[in-house]
């Protein structure tokens, strides 16, 4: 997987090539100027949807997830954050409108952190989890993995376990993710690789569209993204505010 090392500052231009992809980590745990900064590009709708969760810390992470998604592709295609308009697909997956130049996205957050993907005209998924050894347990494991990433998940020692489920999970919503088509695609459909420390793999009817990568974005957490494309270079970007 990626090292912590390969994160590097924002760069003073940012410019996405034909090929390119790429990938940010975000903190969203913000100071309250921030994030009250950030509020501020939100769309009518993302405010109601912010609203209805109960608990501040959820509605903070929601704010920020989507504030910052706002910040950086209006950076990336030279708009106001507030005046990005979005249409929503399938399991309301949401892209720029027409109205846009042709930049592709998807993001995921989990436990205070945040990655987002961008590429120029080609479909992507991104996801992101904590290492949780409590939920990485054999019966989630029989109902949402394939035949064969059940049998590699047992052949792993016991130490390397909690590390390979979660490998897999984020491998396969990434691919589902870049699909677009939710749970339209039985995850049984498919097999990813999951061995900690081995190369990335993706077994599906279309696996030669998708390049399938997994990157470290913190200490015990581990994060996965599949693009379009072959031969693609990813780029690997820390957000600060």
């Amino acid at each position: 997987m990626t090292a912590a090392s390969k994160w590097l500052a924002r760069p003073r231009e940012l410019t996405l090539e034909d090929g390119e992809v790429h990938i940010w980590r975000v903190p969203l745990r913000l100071d309250t100027g921030v994030l009250d900064r950030v509020r501020l590009s939100l769309s009518a709708d993302e405010g109601s949807r912010a609203n209805r969760f109960v608990f501040a810390a959820d509605r903070d992470s929601f704010v920020a997830a989507r504030g910052i998604l706002r910040e950086l592709l209006g950076s990336y295609v030279g708009t106001a954050p507030a005046e990005l308009k979005f249409d929503y697909g399938l399991q309301d997956k949401p892209a720029l409108g027409p109205s846009h130049p042709p930049i592709q996205f998807n993001l995921s957050h989990s436990h205070g952190l945040a990655v987002y993907a961008f590429a120029r005209e080609r479909q992507l998924g991104i996801d992101l989890e904590l290492i949780r050894p409590e939920f990485a347990g054999d019966e989630i494991a029989e109902r949402y993995f394939s035949s064969a990433e059940l049998e590699e998940l047992r052949a792993l020692p016991s130490e390397a376990r909690a590390e390979g489920f979660f490998l897999c999970w984020t491998r396969k919503e990434a691919y589902v993710k870049a699909r677009g088509e939710g749970l339209q695609i039985p995850l049984a459909s498919f097999d990813v690789s999951l061995t900690p420390g081995k190369q990335e793999e993706l077994r599906s009817e279309d696996a030669l569209r998708w390049e399938i990568h997994s990157f470290e974005p913190g200490a015990q957490y581990v994060g996965a993204v599949v693009a379009e494309g072959r031969g693609l270079h990813l780029r690997y970007w820390d957000w600060a505010p």
